[in-house]
């Protein structure tokens, strides 16, 4: 990873400022207060967004309500472009937006998704996308103090720290989880031994069940024995009922044959009297029809004046229509007549010459329109009066019509009553031959029906023997059913039985795979506790020692690039920095200032070697960024701090510092001033 550009607006004591990275080393120059450790935290909070622990309040300016970070990194020959902005909303500050592109492709997302997809590029691994970015701190940028901090700590949160970052922390993870899972499990087997107690006690109900089925087994083959004596008992008895049942439906047919003759006859009787009824009917009807004499002259006398009457009305209605017409126009002409009358009364100018119409004019024009109107009146009533004549001659000739279709009708009557005679007189002769056969069929049943009742007499003493055999056949099947009940609670009982000794036969298997169960998780808890447990701490123990080794060289190494001779460094165990002096321990505290700053820079840039060589894909192995790292030194450690630059094979080192003795050191600067409490890049 090679920074390029980073662009910062209301970011701490800068409002705009945008700021190039060329590769090789740079020195990031000013006075204490400048503003140059706000770029640092600007380029983490970049690549990374708030930490757990980091407010916004830290980064955006005060007084400010929106900030903005764009960073330009080159990350294996593609460029990258981070976007990140702070928010302020009443009294929080927080994260609002975040985007990443990647040769110009952006993507937008969370600050999760973001900073997942920079885990990515970076080539981190996966389990540090949950962590905070300590892997970012210890190989690119730690602030001196908290290195000096680090040394500080307790040897087990040292030792956390320091298993964290280089991903071996897994060990201590795995201790803890075995501890915990050996404890929940010894806890299970006391549970699971606590279920086997009564197991004793189980198997000896088991064999009292089993003993008392044998009983009831036995019982129940004597009932079974008792209930097929009465089962043939009652058959015997059914199959006696049966036989006297049938000679009683036997019975029970004729008496059906009987009741249905007997219907028959009725219906035969009063189809006879039926038929009788209509003969007398016909009769009456063919004696009156022989009085009527039907006149055919008379008949078409009547046709003639009826077709006659109706030509003479036809003309009357068309002698009227063409009244109502003339009466119509007639009036028409008088309402005109009336209007242009009324028209001229109001009429004081021609219309046409603009004159003046005087009334003598007027009263001439009104004569001829009375003369008009006189003679269209007379006309009126004339016609009036004839129109009233003829519907009047109408109305008789209607009345005439209708008294001729009236006798017309009658006519018809007469012949269609005479036609219809012989008809009647063939239905009578009809009806009495069948009244004949009904009669005979009447008595043909009578004496069915008496050959009936005789057979019927004969089957009486049968109802008294059927009533006997039904009584004993319901006694039989009680006590059929009493047997039954008593076999069906024996086995009901053997049944229960049965389920019981399944329900103790699965609980005692259940107890056989609980034991077995739980000498497997006796020997996997021996096997967790003992074998697998010495198994990772002698190999965390391993993997710390080498660590270690490697560690202590090269802290050595840098160590005495930055001090006297006559002072040396190692790690101890807990990778706490030893001092000795001519063999002899010195406590860090006792060291000046420069030799401690000299301690931390040596650690941190050891640290920074191992960590590179253990994790050698990360994408940031070729950037570091040394924040104040001569704080305290002397001229000669100043001097000395020439020779650890050219020792650090980086594409890209950023120093930050404010000893103008640095500047010959470096390839370029970036120069700081703060005016007015903002602070500018020099050019």
């Amino acid at each position: 990873m090679i920074l390029k550009k980073i662009k910062l607006e209301n970011i701490r004591s800068y409002e705009n400022a945008e700021i190039e990275f060329p590769t090789g080393s740079i020195l990031l120059s000013g006075d204490i207060g400048t503003g140059k450790t706000s770029v640092l935290l600007a380029i983490e909070f970049a690549l990374f967004g708030l930490q757990p622990t980091q407010r916004g309040s830290s980064l955006l300016k005060n007084g400010k309500k929106e900030g903005r970070i764009i960073l330009e990194l080159e990350i294996d020959g593609k460029l990258v472009v981070i976007e990140r902005t702070l928010k302020r909303s009443g009294k929080t500050i927080s994260q609002e937006s975040a985007s990443i592109s990647v040769d110009n492709e952006k993507f937008e997302g969370s600050v999760t998704e973001i900073k997942n997809k920079i885990i990515g590029l970076l080539n981190y691994p996966f389990e540090f996308v949950k962590k905070t970015n300590l892997l970012y701190k210890f190989t690119v940028y730690t602030p001196q103090e908290e290195m000096k901090q680090i040394i500080l700590e307790s040897e087990e949160t040292r030792l956390n720290t320091l298993r964290h970052i280089f991903g071996i922390d897994k060990y201590k993870r795995i201790e803890d989880n075995i501890n915990i899972f050996s404890s929940k499990m010894r806890e299970d087997i006391r549970n699971k031994e606590g279920q086997l107690v009564d197991t004793e006690e189980i198997k000896k109900d088991l064999d009292s069940k089993k003993e008392k089925i044998l009983l009831l087994t036995k019982s129940q083959e004597k009932e079974l024995k008792v209930l097929q004596e009465k089962i043939e008992q009652r058959k015997k008895i059914e199959n006696e009922t049966k036989a006297v049942e049938k000679k009683i439906k036997e019975k029970e047919v004729l008496e059906n044959e009987k009741e249905k003759s007997s219907f028959i006859m009725t219906n035969k009787k009063e189809v006879s009297l039926e038929l009788k009824a209509q003969m007398e009917k016909l009769k009456k009807e063919v004696e009156e029809g022989k009085k009527l004499v039907f006149d055919e002259k008379k008949f078409q006398e009547f046709k003639r004046v009826i077709e006659k009457n109706k030509e003479q009305e036809k003309s009357s209605q068309e002698m009227i229509i063409n009244f109502s017409s003339k009466l119509n126009s007639l009036i028409e002409r008088k309402k005109e007549a009336e209007q242009l009358r009324k028209k001229i009364s109001r009429i004081k100018v021609c219309p046409t010459c603009l004159q003046e119409v005087n009334e003598q004019y007027k009263n001439n024009i009104f004569q001829k329109i009375e003369s008009e109107l006189l003679i269209t009146n007379k006309e009126i009533q004339e016609i009036e009066k004839q129109k009233s004549h003829i519907l009047e001659s109408l109305e008789n000739l209607r009345k005439n019509t209708s008294e001729f279709e009236q006798k017309k009708t009658e006519e018809e009557l007469k012949k269609l009553k005479l036609e219809s005679l012989r008809e009647k007189e063939k239905d009578t002769d009809d009806l009495e031959k069948k009244k004949k056969q009904v009669d005979s069929d009447i008595e043909m049943i009578v004496k069915h029906i008496k050959n009936l009742e005789e057979s019927i007499l004969q089957f009486a003493k049968l109802i008294f023997l059927f009533e006997e055999k039904e009584k004993e056949l319901e006694q039989g099947k009680i006590e059929e059913r009493r047997q039954e009940i008593n076999v069906a609670e024996i086995s009901k009982e053997i049944s229960l039985l049965q389920e019981q000794i399944s329900d103790i036969e699965k609980n005692l298997k259940r107890k056989e795979e609980l034991k077995k169960n739980i000498d497997y998780l006796k020997e996997l808890e021996d096997w967790l506790a003992e074998k697998f447990l010495n198994v990772i701490l002698f190999t965390e123990k391993n993997v710390m020692l080498k660590l270690r080794e490697e560690f202590s060289k090269l802290f050595s190494e840098w160590f005495s690039m930055l001090v006297p001779e006559s002072l040396s460094v190692k790690l101890d165990e807990q990778f706490s920095p030893v001092i000795q002096q001519q063999d002899y321990e010195i406590s860090y505290n006792y060291l000046s200032g420069g030799e401690r700053t000299a301690v931390a820079l040596a650690y941190r840039l050891a640290l920074n070697q191992v960590i590179n060589s253990l994790l050698s894909k990360i994408k940031t192995r070729d950037l570091i960024i040394l924040d104040e790292p001569t704080d305290g030194f002397s001229e000669t450690q100043l001097d000395k701090i020439r020779d650890v630059l050219s020792q650090l094979k980086v594409q890209q080192l950023i120093l930050v510092s404010h000893e103008a003795k640095i500047e010959s050191f470096v390839e370029n600067i970036i120069k700081f001033k703060k005016e007015a409490g903002i602070t500018k890049v020099e050019k």
